[in-house]
């Protein structure tokens, strides 16, 4: 299915770790296919970056929103969805790719302020963030929350420590949400497993690895795309791998 079959015109969509990676692939996409991406992330300059590139391949202008996921409090959250009511009064997607990989070593071993750490970032801050943006995404015909899972997600690995617990309570956190909306056709939510992807994460995760071996961002935006579409709006509760 083509990207320019999808089209995402006059769609409100915030993503998070838009900064870099598959968040920042998946913002311009958006922006590319007319919707009003949202960048959310920690880091002004690289975040004004990905604003630039968007402008100058003229797309529809996003908007900055800077969170710490790691230190925002539930001001930080009230102030995200008060800014986007009084902005657009409505949000029509949400994608959560922001995560932090946490310590690759065994459980024996795993430094405990960073397990704290990594299951906040990845796990918690899902949670409050789509908490806290759920008025908004009723206010939508059709809203799409997209959560980002992993392969260690599904089968538990050796080494992958709070990385792979976190992504567990994510494919959970989906099917929760997608259960208690299940009269709700207006709004839908499902798990997206990006697989072995060239990114910063993968390269922390594998340093020795073969990166030729590995698609980039812009390979799995078919699947992206179309969650995010209305093509996919009777699709909830499911976990979706890309490769």
């Amino acid at each position: 299915m083509k990207l320019s079959e999808l089209q995402l015109k006059n769609k409100i969509i915030m993503v998070t770790g838009a900064n870099q990676g598959i968040g920042k692939t998946a913002s311009i996409t958006y922006a590319s296919l007319g919707a009003k991406v949202i960048l959310l992330g920690r880091s002004l300059k690289s975040l004004e970056d990905v604003y630039d590139e968007i402008i100058g391949l003229n797309y529809t202008e996003p908007m900055i929103s800077l969170m710490d996921l790691e230190k925002a409090d539930g001001n930080d959250y009230q102030m995200i969805l008060e800014n986007l009511m009084s902005e657009f009064g409505k949000l029509d997607g949400l994608l959560l790719n922001a995560s932090m990989l946490g310590d690759r070593s065994p459980i024996a071993h795993y430094d405990s302020e960073t397990w704290v750490r990594t299951i906040h970032v990845n796990l918690t801050a899902q949670f409050l963030l789509t908490k806290t943006l759920l008025p908004a995404l009723y206010e939508s015909d059709s809203a799409s929350v997209i959560f980002t899972s992993s392969s260690v997600g599904k089968i538990g690995k050796a080494f992958w420590g709070a990385y792979s617990v976190s992504k567990f309570g994510i494919e959970a956190l989906s099917q929760i949400l997608s259960s208690e909306h299940q009269d709700e056709s207006n709004i839908r939510f499902n798990c997206i497993n990006p697989g072995a992807t060239r990114t910063k994460m993968r390269k922390e995760a594998y340093p020795y690895g073969d990166d030729d071996k590995l698609v980039e961002p812009i390979d799995l935006m078919d699947k992206y795309v179309w969650l995010m579409s209305d093509q996919s709006r009777d699709i909830t509760g499911q976990s979706i791998d890309c490769q």
